[in-house]
């Protein structure tokens, strides 16, 4: 069974940073994409970072480039999201996510491409 633990959300100021993590168990880091997405009261849930797991490639959101980093640990099954120079619209949840294992195809950019998911950690940003 596949499990998706975040943590490291909380309160910060504009221009302060956060470490989110995700921690996965009963998922194998195989080449899959693992994702951070983000929902903000009355919007869309969007993929802010992506990486492959065990690999080098990664996806940025345009809003969040230069400021996040998206990094992976393959020995502890953890993807972990470096957040720098925070601001107020970053606030949301943000939530941890993984797809079927084995699959096969582009950029999983959608929300619905995604099978695994935590269930979220608040982030807020004080202006």
């Amino acid at each position: 069974q596949v499990q998706l633990v975040e943590s490291g959300g909380g309160s910060v100021q504009a221009g302060g940073s956060l470490r989110l993590s995700c921690a996965a168990s009963g998922y194998p880091f195989s080449g899959n994409y693992m994702a951070w997405f983000r929902q903000a009261p009355g919007q869309e849930r969007e993929a802010v970072a992506i990486i492959r797991t065990r690999g080098s490639a990664t996806y940025y959101a345009v809003s969040v480039k230069g400021r996040f980093t998206v990094s992976q640990d393959n020995a502890k099954n953890t993807v972990y999201l470096q957040m720098n120079s925070l601001k107020p619209e970053d606030t949301a949840i943000y939530y941890c996510a993984a797809e079927a294992e084995g699959r096969v195809g582009s950029l999983p950019l959608s929300p619905y491409e995604y099978n695994y998911w935590g269930q979220g950690t608040q982030v807020t940003v004080s202006s």
